[in-house]
């Protein structure tokens, strides 16, 4: 249990499962293991007791870098507690291999990777230099699901 302990030394915990707002249905799966690869869905970030947590709005508009970037952080949160609960220890997990992030921006906003990073910098801090390397996209959108200000996908490899 390296990793929940490294969590709990930072102050942080892991989410319950989502609860999506009412009358919305969700008919995937929140991770999915094939052949060693956990394929993270696109998570938001939530609340303790599991509801979507904002902010919601745009960068550049209604959202600040830092909030943002908090945000990325709180969405790293919910995919790890996705993750513990499809393989019961996240210290199964040998290598995070990609991040997906994306951005909900106004037009001329460019600092996506600097908002992503807060996902980032949490996965790097929990899994070191080597486990927690990844590839990454960061990306701006028109608009995300509920006006959630970021979602963030991921692939990590297990055993």
């Amino acid at each position: 249990m390296e990793i929940e302990a490294r969590l709990a030394a930072m102050g942080l915990a892991l989410p319950p499962s989502v609860l999506p707002p009412v009358g919305v249905e969700l008919p995937f799966s929140f991770v999915r293991l094939h052949e060693g690869i956990a394929y993270i869905s696109g998570h938001g970030p939530q609340h303790v007791d599991g509801s979507l947590a904002g902010p919601f709005g745009k960068l550049g508009a209604d959202v600040t870098i830092e909030v943002g970037y908090a945000a990325a952080q709180a969405v790293g949160l919910s995919m790890l507690g996705s993750l513990k609960r499809a393989l019961g220890d996240l210290d199964r997990v040998t290598h995070w291999l990609r991040l997906h992030g994306m951005v909900n921006c106004a037009p001329d906003f460019a600092q996506q990777p600097s908002v992503i990073n807060g996902c980032s910098h949490l996965i790097l801090a929990l899994y070191g230099a080597e486990r927690g390397a990844h590839a990454r996209s960061a990306v701006g959108m028109a608009s995300l699901p509920f006006n959630m200000c970021v979602e963030i996908e991921a692939a990590v490899a297990y055993q």
